[in-house]
């Protein structure tokens, strides 16, 4: 699967390099504003920048909540766009909050196993980024099963059923 931009070209490596540049400045304004030590790392995987945060600083815990990262995430996206004048598809991980939420996730997946396995046809997973459901569906296709994503903006989730 390639990624895309809003012209339907797909980034370049050095497009997404200058992405996570940006976005790591931006959010390293943000640590600055809010005096919390961070160390600030870039990759490019799966034709998306990441930008992680580390630090051995309690206060960056703060940050690592899921719903704080998702906010972030999107506002270091506005700034990527303010930029660069193209959507931009980055990561943002703070604290191993993406390590922490593929871990919910997969639990999330393994109870909507348990009940096919008692007899459910399908199991609905609450709603979700695109990211998350990439996640979902990478998991479900590990374990065997099948998925699909349904609804549309905040209210698209996943459906997992036996393949």
């Amino acid at each position: 699967m390639t990624t895309t931009d809003v012209t339907g070209d797909t980034p370049t490596v050095a497009e997404l390099e200058a992405e996570g540049d940006i976005a790591a400045d931006y959010v390293e304004g943000l640590l600055d504003i809010a005096d919390i030590d961070g160390d600030l790392t870039l990759d490019v995987k799966q034709g998306r920048a990441y930008v992680s945060v580390e630090s051995d600083d309690e206060s960056l815990s703060v940050l690592a909540n899921p719903d704080t990262v998702q906010a972030l995430q999107e506002l270091a996206r506005l700034a990527v766009q303010a930029k660069t004048g193209r959507f931009s598809r980055l990561i943002l991980d703070v604290g191993g909050s993406r390590d922490a939420r593929q871990r919910q996730l997969e639990k999330l997946v393994d109870a909507a196993v348990a009940r096919l396995d008692e007899g459910a046809s399908q199991a609905s997973l609450p709603a979700m980024s695109s990211y998350e459901r990439k996640l979902v569906h990478d998991i479900v296709a590990e374990r065997g099963l099948a998925s699909e994503s349904y609804g549309e903006g905040a209210d698209r989730h996943t459906v997992i059923r036996r393949g």
